[in-house]
């Protein structure tokens, strides 16, 4: 009887088709493959996410290529590139980045060398600190080969006297500027002066001819900076006010370029010392 039950649980089972029949002694074990199968009885599973088992059990994956919608653009070139003038498509230079603009200020050198032209108004809508930044080096650095090392009270006094001469104007006008400009318009008109600096290392200026040079340089200093300030602020009926203390602010810069203010007081302390 038990054979009798055996049999036909063999039989069902061998009808069965749900029933996987028994491997062969000698097949090697396989693993189940979904692929085929599962398709057949979940009618919903997306076959192209299964993968494939082989013998040895190393599964391999359907090769996908990924798409983008879009081109990253490499820059060409080494690391050297990073040292070069060249950079994206569409970027600015960077000296325009930083502010430097050298056809301004060349236009605005003009207009200080030659003040008896008409001013644009505008002129200082672009107002930067290089040019200015630039002439106030060279002015100390050109005293400094003629024995006046005025570094610090070049620098003291331009910054004393741009903070007073934006006070005063802000107080005389009515549309107002700001700082920055001020102290733009005021070293690029110290151009004239450079120019006297640069004569100072081969003629001495403690004398007649260094005297002259220093007041028309004065005089050409003052005159350009309230011819700009008027045109800006249009202030055309305040030139002399204005003009006064601009006037006053260049002579101290007349004065550190002819006087040897440290050193001399420095000698006069050593002969009273030894006297």
């Amino acid at each position: 009887m038990w054979q009798e039950n055996n049999n036909s649980y063999g039989a069902s089972s061998s009808h069965n088709p749900y029933y996987a029949q028994s491997p062969p002694a000698n097949t090697p074990l396989q693993f189940y493959n979904a692929g085929s199968d599962q398709s057949q009885f979940y009618p919903g599973s997306r076959s192209s996410l299964e993968g494939n088992v082989g013998a040895q059990g190393s599964m391999s994956q359907p090769s996908v290529q990924p798409g983008y919608g879009g081109n990253i653009a490499q820059p060409a070139g080494g690391w050297w590139t990073a040292f070069g003038t060249g950079g994206f498509e569409g970027e600015p230079p960077l000296l325009e980045e930083l502010g430097i603009n050298f056809s301004h200020i060349r236009a605005k050198s003009l207009t200080v060398l030659n003040p008896l032209q008409r001013i644009d108004e505008h002129i200082m809508d672009d107002a930067d600190l290089a040019g200015p930044l630039l002439f106030f080096f060279w002015f100390a650095t050109f005293l400094l080969f003629s024995g006046k090392p005025q570094f610090g009270y070049i620098y003291g006094v331009g910054l004393l006297g741009s903070a007073s001469i934006y006070t005063l104007l802000n107080l005389m006008s009515e549309q107002g500027i700001d700082a920055y400009r001020v102290a733009s318009v005021l070293g690029y008109c110290l151009l004239p002066m450079v120019g006297v600096g640069a004569l100072s290392v081969m003629v001495t200026l403690n004398g007649t001819i260094g005297y002259i040079l220093s007041i028309l340089s004065i005089i050409w200093c003052t005159y350009a900076a309230s011819g700009i300030f008027v045109a800006v602020l249009r202030m055309s009926d305040q030139r002399l006010l204005v003009a006064y203390p601009i006037g006053l602010l260049y002579g101290c810069f007349a004065l550190l370029s002819v006087f040897n203010v440290g050193s001399g007081s420095l000698d006069d302390g050593r002969v009273g010392r030894r006297g």
